[in-house]
């Protein structure tokens, strides 16, 4: 019951067990995967566009350096080198502070269901486990850190936010997949039409890698889905992006496009993807028609999975399924200006005391999370359980500006109006497009 449970070891939850430790602490950390940020062990191929600087945290480091382990300090790695040379170093020397192959499934307070007041902040928490081998555990704990992410969780093609029709069964016959490629797969289908779906990082990301084959491959065709009646900020801000690789990376799916290796598609809207000899056809809900493609890969983002929460007390926004005080900051909605401030155990903190939803999953469906924003958070968040309030207020993190202004414009207008709602509006930018497939 001393214990502070940790749900996920992934690059927040493994900070936070450091944190823990670090204040005289105990933590358990709870990890349903086999090993140590599995969840980036499935995008290990994929560049981070943070530097090495931004990928470490500070009492994490200062737990690994005893061990003779070295903070890497240029360079972007990818997911698999993040793996490789800090966070696998982090979870060996966390050690049995760690299990893997254990699920949580469900968090409560001992002897209270969600409707029960009396006597429920004296109460442990409780933590319902299946193991790999389908055994069940519950455990106790005096605190819950929140650090599952939102990766196994991603945005159907759906343009209502549920799954299209068809969807389900273009994942099971391998035509429509949620991750990244990696640029052998990517080869493989060279000569061939590929759809992607989305706009944001993991987009521009699978646009990059697809346009690659397209450049060796002339008889690769790309078509590049947009939910949104305008290009708006798909291709980020460019220059005035604080994380220069971030900025660099939309303006390579920019020159994609401008090339003509990729077509662009707006307002498509998915209603059905359906099956045409071996290949998936997008249709929209207004009833237009994508040529027939050998993959698609759906890049709509991710949504955090409260299935386990449901005895627990929270307070999340309506839209973005985040908690309610850092919502109107990451939501895409709203204006602005590409800045973002960080968030700490004030804003993150629940109704139910001593709970935390923390990294990723706490931006909900937003898209603009950073790993130091998650670093900070957890810093907070372990000095609040710590009871040392004056570090959990204390915020010591800017974030980078995106250089985008605007939030994401509006969701139906032309460029050139999506702009002029905007509150600093830039002027408006002419883009030329390269010819999508045919949308019949």
């Amino acid at each position: 019951m001393d214990s502070v449970v940790v749900v996920g070891a992934g690059p927040q939850g493994l900070a936070a067990a450091a944190h823990l430790l670090e204040r005289g602490l105990n933590p358990l950390v709870l990890e349903a995967g086999t090993g140590p940020a599995s969840g980036v062990a499935e995008w290990g191929h994929v560049r981070l566009f943070s530097p090495w600087t931004e990928l470490t945290d500070a009492a994490s480091c200062r737990l690994l350096e005893p061990t003779g382990w070295v903070a890497p300090i240029q360079g972007y790695p990818t997911g698999a080198q993040w793996i490789e040379q800090y966070l696998a170093p982090l979870a060996e020397t966390l050690g049995d502070r760690i299990r893997y192959g254990a699920r949580v499934v469900g968090v409560g307070r001992k002897g209270r269901d969600l409707s029960v007041d009396a006597g429920r902040a004296e109460q442990p928490f409780v933590v319902h486990v299946e193991r790999a081998d389908g055994s069940e555990e519950r455990i106790e704990a005096r605190a819950v850190i929140d650090a599952s992410g939102t990766w196994r969780t991603p945005s159907p093609a759906g343009a209502d936010g549920l799954s299209a029709l068809g969807e389900r069964a273009a994942v099971e016959a391998g035509l429509l997949d949620y991750r990244m490629p990696a640029i052998e797969e990517a080869s493989a289908l060279a000569g061939q039409h590929v759809v992607v779906v989305g706009n944001g990082h993991s987009a521009a990301t699978t646009i990059g890698i697809l346009s690659r084959v397209a450049k060796r491959e002339p008889g690769t065709r790309i078509t590049w889905v947009l939910r949104r009646g305008a290009v708006g900020n798909t291709f980020g801000g460019g220059s005035a992006d604080e994380l220069p690789e971030r900025g660099a990376l939309g303006q390579r799916a920019k020159k994609a496009v401008e090339d003509g290796l990729v077509g662009l598609v707006t307002g498509f809207r998915t209603e059905q993807v359906a099956h045409e000899d071996g290949r998936a056809v997008l249709i929209a809900e207004d009833g237009r028609r994508l040529e027939p493609a050998a993959r698609v890969f759906v890049a709509t983002g991710f949504r955090p999975d409260l299935s386990f929460l449901s005895e627990i007390r929270l307070d999340l926004d309506v839209r973005l399924q985040a908690p309610s005080r850092i919502a109107a900051e990451v939501n895409p909605n709203l204006h602005s200006c590409g800045s973002v401030r960080a968030t700490g155990a004030a804003d993150l903190e629940q109704p139910e005391p001593g709970f935390f939803i923390v990294g990723a999953k706490s931006y909900g469906r937003a898209p603009t999370f950073l790993a130091l924003t998650g670093f900070e958070q957890v810093r907070s968040v372990v000095a609040a359980i710590a009871g040392d309030r004056e570090a959990a207020e204390r915020v010591d993190l800017v974030l980078p500006d995106t250089g985008v202004c605007g939030g994401s414009g509006l969701f139906d207008a032309p460029d050139e109006q999506s702009a002029a709602e905007s509150c600093c509006a830039p002027a408006p930018q002419l883009i030329q497009l390269g010819m999508a497939p045919a949308a019949r």
